[in-house]
């Protein structure tokens, strides 16, 4: 069963981004956090700037929620995340 993860997204509508098959979650810089897929594909989720450089919340986050998605039930398709650390302002795939 495909799994995604609702993310919320500011000024937009939530936006679903697969939560199967995932082999990296990176916080690849201040402002994104990237999941790699096995099929090469990269999401990068964009989020606001007050990160610092060691800062590893949001990526925890994200991956704390993937976990979650994968544990619930198989017709529970779409895990929504209530809350991030900082604020998502994009979400692209690539």
């Amino acid at each position: 069963m495909e799994k995604f993860l609702s993310i919320p997204v500011t000024g937009q509508q939530d936006q679903l981004v697969s939560a199967t098959d995932i082999k990296l979650i990176k916080q690849a810089s201040t402002t994104t956090v990237t999941i790699t897929y096995g099929g090469g594909k990269v999401v990068t989720i964009t989020h606001a700037t007050n990160a610092g450089a060691s800062d590893r919340t949001q990526r925890d986050a994200i991956q704390s929620a993937v976990i979650a998605a994968l544990q619930t039930v198989w017709n529970r398709a779409a895990y929504q995340i209530a809350s991030l650390p900082y604020a998502v302002s994009g979400v692209t795939i690539a």
